[in-house]
């Protein structure tokens, strides 16, 4: 039975990974007039951009969300994404002779440098993919020690609730941690295949980038006019309409009134002098 299962999941296997081939062969057809040799590569980065645009609006979900673990679903849920990319350039032979530039899509920064060292034509390929890596953790980093500093100085906002202060002081220390994290990536994309450390790049920066443009968008919604009062309820409303209208009823049976008792004035003088 264990074979069997195994076997079974090694067919599942290889048929996601042929799925995902094909996709990216086929994306890579269509960008082939334009980019030439690269068109896979692009292919990658385009794959990468529809896979975040699918999870956006869990990703919206999470920024407005109240725990630390709704900023993690987008994530988990890319892993087996990323996992089918590094199986793809690794063993799919389809997909190995691709390049990006002189560095095929398959190899890692290891094998780069044993093919003209650090500044051959493979070597400079992997420094510019670490160099744009570089730049969007510092971006990462700095965006994150703009907030925590903006959120130290703001007005405190009242907590939601269920968050005790232990998880409030937990969620305020991982957002603090979370921009370092980027950094990791450099790691990560010197020891998989160069397929794959696009991957990291395009969807790292599209987090980064994602998160400035929601925040962005609340601080829009935020910095509005002052808020209006409450409104009233339909039982008031109704209220003040019954109101209103026996005022105005009152008004005019007092304004009769008044014309009556002056015609009966007028009626009694005129009988006093006829007399």
């Amino acid at each position: 039975m264990s074979c069997i299962s195994f076997d079974v999941d090694e067919t599942l296997r290889r048929a996601r990974v042929s799925v995902f081939i094909h996709l990216v062969v086929e994306l890579g057809r269509l960008l082939e007039p334009v980019l030439a040799e690269s068109a896979t590569a692009a292919a990658i980065v385009l794959f990468t951009v529809l896979v975040r645009l699918v999870l956006y609006p869990l990703s919206r979900a999470a920024f407005r969300g109240a725990t630390p673990a709704a900023g993690c679903l987008p994530v988990l849920l890319q892993l087996p994404v990323f996992f089918l990319m590094y199986q793809a350039f690794s063993s799919g032979d389809e997909l190995l002779a691709h390049r990006l530039f002189a560095a095929p899509l398959g190899a890692r920064w290891t094998e780069a440098l044993g093919e003209g060292g650090l500044l051959g034509a493979q070597g400079l390929v992997f420094l510019g993919l670490f160099a744009a890596i570089g730049v969007v953790a510092a971006w990462s980093a700095v965006r994150g020690r703009r907030a925590a500093a903006e959120a130290a100085l703001a007005p405190a906002r009242p907590v939601p609730a269920g968050i005790s202060a232990e998880q409030q002081e937990a969620m305020r220390k991982l957002g603090g941690v979370l921009p370092l994290l980027s950094f990791g990536t450099l790691i990560t994309a010197a020891v998989v295949p160069l397929a794959a450390g696009l991957y990291l790049l395009t969807t790292t920066a599209w987090a980064v980038a994602e998160r400035a443009w929601l925040q962005s968008r609340g601080a829009a919604c935020g910095a509005g006019g002052p808020a209006a009062g409450p409104a009233p309820s339909p039982a008031a409303g109704a209220a003040g309409g019954v109101g209103s209208g026996a005022a105005r009823v009152g008004v005019r049976r007092g304004g009769g009134g008044g014309r009556r008792g002056r015609g009966g004035r007028k009626s009694a003088g005129r009988r006093r002098s006829s007399l």
